[in-house]
This record gives C-alpha cells, structure tokens and sequence, in this order.
C-alpha cells in the first residue's frame, strides 16, 4: 500500500485566529467582571449617600424597620426608623425553616440516588427531582399562600394556637422544598466521587451498606456536602417572591415560626416599586439593604469555597 504525507501545516490555523479567538473569550470574561464591578459600586455609591442621612450604627443595631417617611415634617414618624434587626431576624428565621426542611429530604435522597437506586431507577428520580428547580418560585409562592398557609392556620387551630394568616412557618415550608434539588445534586456529585476503593474496603472488613455510608462514605463527602449546604442557604436568603406572598410584610422581631415576618429582599422589592424619587432616605435604603445582603451572601459562598479547598481529601 503506497504510504501517503500529511502535511500539517495545511491544516494548521493561522495564529492571528487564535489570537482573535483569545482576545474574544477574554473580552466575555471582562464584561461579567466590569458587569459585577458595576453593581457593587452603584450599592456602594448610593448606600453612601444613604449613610450621609442615617447613622450606620442606627442602621445596623435598629431594633425597627419603618421606612414610611412622613411627606410633611409636622407628621407623626417624619424622619422614619431604619433599623435592620428585625429584617435579618425573619430573613435568618424563614431561611433556618427552610434548611431544616429541605437538608434531610436533600441528603437522603442524593444518598438514595447514589448508593441504593438502580441506574435505571436513578434515570427516573434524578430528572424528577430537577423539575422542581425548573419551578418559577412564584408557583411556590402561591402553593405556601393557598394550601400551606391554610393549612397549618386550620391544623394549628384544632391546638388553640394562634397563627397568623401569612407565617414564616409557610414560606420556609416552601422556600425548603424548593431548595431540595439544590442540595440533592450537589450532594450526589460529591457522593458519587468517592472512590470505590473504599466502599470495597469497607465491604472487605465486614461493614453492611449502611454502616459503609455512615462512616466512609459521608465522612469522605463531607467537605462538599458542608459546602452544598452553604451554597443553598445563600440561595434562601436571597428569595424573595416565596416570603413575599406566604410571609407578608411586617417587619416584626420575632423568633416565633408562626408569627408574619418579612425579609430584606422584600423590603427592597417593596421600596423600589412605583414612583420613588432617589433623594429620600426611603428609597436609598433599599441600597444599602442590598449592600447588606451582598455582603452576606458573598460571605456564605467565600465560607462554602473554603471548606471546599480546605477540607477536601484527594484521592489517588
């Protein structure tokens, strides 16, 4: 058989493409980061301006959240409270519901998946459970409104306990099941990169399926479980359509799950709705609000990559 050149340099392509095509990711890459740069500074910017006018010790340790500025200043509450206190308390109390819900419906069933389900069965529950992330939360709003909500007033009732119409309890009910697939995915990823060399090992001293689970597997995963867990409470605390139709709007200080609560992202859909003007302490205090919440949530996923880097074991 006659041998036959191939000559790479017809099939190379010219480095000014390269260099094109260089220059173009790098472009992409430098918007999202001008994009992100831009938000912070324009929260910066007109928090700022907000601080000029609210003391940020008051913002920061107000134990009263009523930004309704009086439009005369002989008016009762002219100058308005804009204590933040109360809107982390039902921000950190709807989103502790939630991760109560949604952290063992999340694990048992990433665990399921990964360890007990067959690959057929797994083909089924898998898409199923990514369906509800594919949920507008504005459906989950509505089912915590309809059916939660009356529900738990109505079995409450028959105890003597007085529930309110919309309840932290309700919204954290649903913000839960909504962060389920979240939880479950990242959960299974990790599990599933657990080498089975140590499942093996474990089988190889005796150990059951399950005992192999509670002290290899979910040890071994257990950076990255912490992570996942982390990743979806920053997810919580930023919603808002959930809390803003189940949990109401009263910036109340409670520490009851039965008590109408509010958060700092409805807070800030309700300043910025309708006609505001951008020189009111109102209105600017939605910004700093966001600021708040940036920060907060930057920290929770900063914390959720550490433990990730820090604690996760490499494997051979």
């Amino acid at each position: 058989m006659p041998s036959q050149n191939f000559d790479l340099t017809k099939h190379t392509r010219p480095k000014w493409l390269d260099r094109a095509i260089i220059l173009l990711l790098s472009g992409f890459a430098a918007v999202a980061v001008l994009v992100t740069v831009g938000i912070v500074l324009s929260l910066i910017v007109e928090s700022y301006e907000f601080f000029k006018r609210i003391p940020v010790r008051e913002f920061l340790f107000g134990l009263k959240w009523s930004p309704q500025t009086a439009i005369r200043a002989d008016q009762v509450g002219a100058e308005g409270a804009f204590g933040v206190i109360p809107l982390i308390n039902g921000t950190l109390l709807i989103s502790a519901i939630a991760m109560l819900v949604a952290t063992p419906l999340g694990l048992t069933s990433a665990v399921y998946l990964s360890e007990y389900s067959s690959r057929r069965l797994r083909g089924w529950i898998k898409p199923a459970l990514e369906i509800l992330a594919g949920i507008p939360t504005v459906v989950y709003g509505f089912f915590a409104a309809l059916t939660l909500a009356p529900f738990i007033r109505m079995t409450g009732g028959q105890f003597g306990l007085e529930i309110a119409s919309e309840s932290a309890l309700a919204a954290g009910i649903a913000m839960g099941l909504m962060i389920v697939p979240l939880i479950s995915s990242l959960s299974d990823d990790v599990i599933n990169t657990v080498p089975q060399s140590l499942r093996d090992a474990s089988y190889g001293l005796g150990a059951t399926q399950s005992e192999t689970i509670r002290r290899v597997i979910l040890p071994a995963a257990l950076p990255g479980i912490a992570g996942s867990l982390l990743l979806a409470m920053s997810r919580a605390i930023g919603e808002t359509m959930i809390v803003l139709m189940a949990a109401g709007m009263a910036a109340k200080l409670s520490l009851n799950p039965l008590d109408a609560v509010t958060t700092i992202t409805v807070q800030i859909v309700a300043l910025l709705t309708g006609d505001q003007e951008f020189d009111s302490a109102k209105t600017l205090s939605a910004f700093a609000l966001g600021l708040f919440l940036f920060m907060i949530t930057l920290i929770l996923n900063v914390f959720a990559l550490g433990i990730v880097r820090k604690y996760q074991e490499q494997y051979d």
